[in-house]
């Protein structure tokens, strides 16, 4: 039986500063957590939100007002990676997991996590997921799912974006995680039908699960704030 307890936190929509706020308080409470804490997992969708990395030199003001103008947020943030969109219609997952418990090794979580969604979308939906040199998961040279995490003192904080019914077209006004040559693609895309976060997540969980070897409950949000 798997001794590793992960609590769900599923959000809904939330603005992506209020979803922030909330992996930064339970990244805080795991640092000083009993040994018997190992983390949670936030499932999310975004409003509108263009999103950039460490390297935030890179995008300078008048990009941020162009983006902003479309009717999208833009967020300077710590997490690694480059440039890419939040929205409605993503699978955006947030473990905020002490490593410590799992594996210490950041190229360790993030090649689980790739594993993950590889897993999902080839046993699930019979694609040809694979990895290349960038971070990712990809179908042939379009990224369907996009990771960027930040790890502080072995405890994990942002996460990875699976596009379900995502409007890729947010997309056509940015280089995505700053990689030219190549696209975005989305699982309802793939099949040209309405495939919704609601539709994968339990998959998503069931994949997760066996991934990081770790069962999952549902929490409340008011049991962890």
């Amino acid at each position: 039986m798997k001794s590793r307890l992960i609590k769900l936190l599923k959000l809904g929509q939330m603005s992506y500063d209020q979803c922030l706020k909330l992996q930064n308080h339970l990244s805080e409470s795991l640092k000083t957590a009993s040994l018997s804490e190992y983390g949670y997992l936030i499932i999310v969708e975004h409003e509108p939100v263009y999103t950039v990395g460490i390297r935030q030199q890179m995008y300078d003001s008048k990009l941020e007002d162009n983006l902003i103008k479309l009717g999208a947020e833009f967020k300077r943030t710590n997490r690694g990676g480059l440039i890419t969109f939040h929205g409605p219609g993503q699978l955006i997952a947030y473990p905020i997991l002490n490593l410590k418990h799992f594996q210490p090794s950041i190229r360790w979580y993030v090649s689980n996590l790739e594993t993950t969604i590889i897993n999902l979308c080839n046993e699930k939906y019979g694609l040809n997921a694979t990895t290349t040199q960038d971070t990712g998961v990809w179908i042939n040279n379009n990224k369907i799912c996009a990771i960027g995490i930040r790890c502080s003192r072995y405890i994990t904080t942002h996460g990875l974006a699976l596009n379900c019914n995502t409007d890729l077209s947010w997309f056509n006004h940015i280089v995505p995680c700053g990689l030219p040559g190549k696209g975005v693609t989305s699982l309802s895309s793939i099949f040209n039908k309405d495939i919704s976060v609601e539709d994968v997540l339990p998959y998503f969980l069931q994949h997760f699960s066996k991934s990081f070897s770790c069962n999952i409950v549902d929490t409340k949000i008011d049991s962890v704030i």
